[in-house]
């Protein structure tokens, strides 16, 4: 099989076979993209947890169970089965959730709980059109301007891995600071969201007082609330404000969970994050897990996070003054040269997981 390009004349020889590959597998990414929504649908619909709860189920068990049509339960279960998510037994004509999955896609308390980053990729996928336009010009998409599936999927994804990291390998792996936190101090929590990260170190250190601070107006009444709920509110605070204009000064520790990259100016972040240091204070960078090459990144986690940067993180950049634009995956040097510029003489990277890289920088 040959084919001609018309800009070249160039005729290049096809292999039909490499080719019906090629087409399958993308039948497979069409079926993956499906499966995004499809999630999101089982996680709302709470047909995950019935499935954990319940066991082997017919398609009319589980609707009748979760008041749900018979038809969506049918056609969803086997979509699920189709992809590998649940089993069928041909024999019983039942589909059960592995218990393994089931903890990935029901339990909130694990960091492998999936239904968060499904529901952010979702919601990043349904405002596609609006980051084709930005392209064209070369603009940018604000994180505001997103739909709520982002910002609720985002929390969801992330808090787990706060919940377990955070208190017990993170805070430990810097220098000194446990022992800070604990006998009192002040933190500064910057792109904070719905402030999960502020309100698990608020219920860990009662001694030390919390500014949580994110430019996002509804991120930042949720976060008042739930502090509320969580009985740390006379310990915590949280303002709109942006990373390069948060009020306060000598803090004893300022952090950033998974939002250096996403910030226009981040060099004028980190400067102001310098000058709101205490002298011997500790900044804390927790950013997503990536190498300083592509080629470091040609991975399954490092193939989402470039699906996130590309519709997500880079418009969110390029909507900010500046617009710097370093990509989830910018990498432990470029990281460094944005603290370096900011006038920091220290910088490691003190742990990691699988989605996760934390970085100890200080004056």
């Amino acid at each position: 099989m040959t084919t001609t390009d018309d800009s070249t004349g160039t005729i290049a020889e096809i292999d039909p076979d490499a080719l019906m590959q090629f087409v399958f597998r993308a039948v497979g990414e069409v079926g993956a993209t499906l499966n995004t929504a499809l999630v999101v649908a089982g996680d709302k619909l709470g047909y995950y947890r019935d499935l954990a709860a319940h066991g082997p189920s017919t398609p009319a068990g589980l609707a009748e169970r979760t008041g749900t049509g018979e038809p969506y339960a049918r056609e969803w279960l086997n979509a699920q089965a189709a992809g590998g998510f649940v089993t069928y037994d041909p024999d019983t004509a039942t589909y059960t959730l592995p218990a393994e999955h089931a903890v990935a896609l029901t339990d909130e308390s694990s960091p492998a709980f999936l239904p968060g980053l499904f529901q952010i990729a979702l919601g990043t996928v349904h405002d596609t059109s609006d980051v084709i336009a930005a392209a064209r010009d070369g603009a940018g998409v604000g994180w505001h301007e997103h739909n709520t599936d982002v910002h609720h999927g985002c929390e969801r994804f992330f808090r787990p891995s706060y919940h377990a990291y955070l208190v017990t390998e993170w805070l430990p792996a810097l220098t000194g600071v446990v022992d800070r936190l604990t006998s009192g101090t002040t933190v500064a929590d910057v792109g904070c969201g719905h402030g999960a990260s502020t309100i698990l170190m608020a219920q860990t250190f009662p001694a030390s007082t919390f500014v949580g601070i994110d430019y996002h107006p509804q991120s930042i009444a949720i976060a008042r609330d739930r502090a509320e709920e969580a009985g740390v509110g006379d310990r915590v605070r949280f303002e709109v404000a942006a990373a390069d204009k948060f009020t306060g000064r000598d803090y004893g520790l300022v952090t950033m969970f998974d939002c250096l990259h996403d910030m226009g100016d981040p060099v004028g972040a980190a400067t102001h994050v310098r000058e709101a240091l205490a002298a011997d204070g500790t900044w804390m960078v927790v950013e997503p897990l990536s190498g300083d090459h592509v080629e470091d990144n040609l991975n399954p986690v490092g193939r989402a996070y470039y699906g996130f940067s590309t519709l997500l993180c880079t418009p969110a950049s390029l909507s900010q003054d500046v617009g710097l634009a370093l990509g989830t995956q910018a990498g432990p040097a470029r990281i460094r040269a944005v603290t370096t510029a900011a006038g920091f003489t220290r910088f490691d990277r003190v742990a990691q997981t699988p989605f996760h890289q934390v970085f100890e920088v200080r004056p």
